[in-house]
């Protein structure tokens, strides 16, 4: 079984209600196990337009290839009305394989680690928050990056009293 970590977000909508359900959707695939979610956390748009965006952060374990995730992943955006009209609209929900099991991928349609993960504190900080002593090809400890995005706006939504949940 592989380790897996999945990006969720999304700025149209009830945001919060499509993440739980996303993840929902995703724990009754039975190739993935849901492991843990962190809490989630509001952000001011990065590089894109809109409204403020939900995010959070699950880990999985899987057998699937990662590919094969990320068609899941895509499917499950796409069940929930994910449009992609431009490079970084708005949406109704945003799925992004983050790692998987500690390997590199360099395809076309699939890079891991994510490449900008450590650009941004939405998704930083909730992975941090379910696997502080994460260290990932090609960036070595994720922890060593927070400083960097300490200038971004985010907080965890009210409410959220985990530090990670385990499902």
């Amino acid at each position: 079984m592989a380790l897996a970590f999945i990006g969720l977000g999304g700025n149209i909508g009830d945001t919060k209600q499509l993440i739980k359900d996303a993840i929902v959707c995703l724990a009754q695939n039975p190739e993935l196990k849901v492991l843990t979610r962190s809490c989630m956390y509001q952000s001011a748009p990065v590089n894109a337009s809109g409204n403020d965006f939900i995010n959070a952060v699950i880990s999985i374990e899987t057998q699937l290839t990662p590919n094969d995730l990320l068609h899941i992943c895509q499917k499950v955006e796409n069940t929930f009305g994910r449009e992609r009209p431009f490079i970084n609209a708005p949406r109704t929900l945003d799925l992004d394989v983050l790692a998987y099991d500690f390997v590199s991928v360099q395809e076309e349609t699939l890079t891991i680690p994510h490449p900008r993960m450590v650009e941004r504190a939405f998704v930083l900080l909730p992975l941090l928050e379910i696997a502080p002593d994460i260290d990932l090809p090609g960036f070595g400890k994720l922890a060593q990056y927070v400083d960097n995005v300490a200038h971004q706006r985010i907080e965890k939504v009210k409410g959220c009293n985990c530090p990670s949940q385990h499902i």
